[in-house]
């Protein structure tokens, strides 16, 4: 092993000692996630602005809580943080001071909505990485110098490319809105809900009655918490077109119940608790609950009015129009009038206004 790779908790607070010296710390993880609920992490890597990288193996013993101080009180320098950011708050119950996320300065500098590290890399710095470690197992011991020199260059230019972006987002104006969504991101992994109304976002979900809506959100929230508590993948439990099977027509018994859950991995055993799902009548709750539905005409025309205003206002500001607004704040907006909580901040300054105008003017 290399001697950046620190395995034991005694040399935890040394490294991160000569390492914080210069805030912010470019932080990285690598995780696994293929059979579990929540990202199981498997490495985390930290490098400072002189380039010195040291690599934390969260496998040994003691481990974990002695990484948890560092980094809580870091000043994190991270790219396309929100998964690594979930594998530090489950694995180390702590989330790191703040944030400065590369990905999102990036949609703010012109680069692209989505762009990926090793693009990123080669776009600001003309470094070429490699991407032959991107599916290996970061669980197995020891790791490949392979692996490890990898999982370095994942933070060893993070530093460089916050610096050229930095530069970029003030000459553009754009700097505070892409700090604003910083934040935004690392308060979302503060809290850590499920969404209490997951039909809304099945498609096929507008096509059901309130009763089968209903069926349908019992499931997703009951497969959303059963797999959290279980640490299993959602997928495991219920797929999205079984849960609209199940919903749509419920079997007679549990022995009919068990007979469509032949094929999903982990919800045969759990079939009782499925048939009680879908047999529980209508509560309080779900009668007035949201319901998924079809746009109407009038939805339609307003809709398309505001993603006009939408188009106007990330012209004017020089920023993708997803960036700016995602649809389904729009489809929310024109269905009910309410301003989405997600487009709060400078959202709301930008587009409140433009949009209020377009619901107006729509027929």
């Amino acid at each position: 092993m290399s001697d950046l790779w620190i395995e034991h908790p005694a040399g935890v607070g040394a490294a991160f000692e000569a390492l914080v010296r210069d805030q912010p710390l470019a932080l990285d993880t690598e995780f696994m996630r293929e059979r579990t609920y929540f990202p199981q992490l498997a490495l985390v890597q930290a490098a400072d602005a002189r380039g010195t990288v040291h690599l934390f193996d969260p496998l040994g013993a003691g481990m974990p809580a002695a990484l948890a101080a560092p980094i809580a009180a870091a000043d994190a320098l991270m790219h396309s943080a929100s998964e690594d950011l979930v594998a530090f708050r489950h694995a180390l119950g702590v989330l790191p001071r703040t944030l400065y996320d590369t990905q999102i300065a990036a949609a703010f500098a012109g680069l692209g909505p989505a762009i990926g590290y090793q693009g990123l890399v080669q776009t600001l710095l003309g470094v070429a990485l490699p991407k032959g470690e991107t599916r290996s197992d970061w669980l197995r011991r020891p790791l490949s110098d392979d692996q490890l020199g990898y999982a370095a260059d994942d933070v060893r230019h993070l530093h460089a490319c916050a610096a050229a972006l930095d530069a970029r987002l003030r000459e553009r104006g754009h700097r505070e809105r892409a700090l604003a969504d910083m934040r935004r991101m690392l308060e979302a992994a503060r809290e850590d809900r499920d969404d209490p109304q997951p039909h809304l976002a099945i498609r096929p979900a507008a096509q059901l009655d309130r009763a089968a809506q209903a069926r349908l959100r019992r499931l997703l929230r009951w497969r959303d918490a059963t797999a959290r508590r279980k640490d299993l993948p959602k997928r495991w439990l219920l797929d999205n077109e079984l849960a609209l099977t199940l919903a749509r027509r419920p079997p007679p018994d549990v022995e009919a119940v068990s007979a469509l859950l032949a094929s999903a991995r982990s919800a045969r055993r759990l079939a009782d608790e499925i048939a009680a799902l879908l047999d529980a009548p209508l509560d309080a709750d779900e009668a007035t609950m949201p319901l998924a539905r079809e746009p109407e005409r009038a939805d339609r025309a307003r809709l398309k009015a505001m993603q006009a205003a939408v188009a106007v206002q990330a012209a004017a500001l020089d920023l993708p129009e997803g960036l700016l607004c995602a649809r389904r704040h729009l489809e929310s907006l024109a269905s009910d009038g309410r301003w989405p909580t997600a487009l709060d901040g400078w959202r709301r300054e930008v587009l409140e206004g433009p949009l209020r105008q377009a619901l107006e003017a729509a027929p």
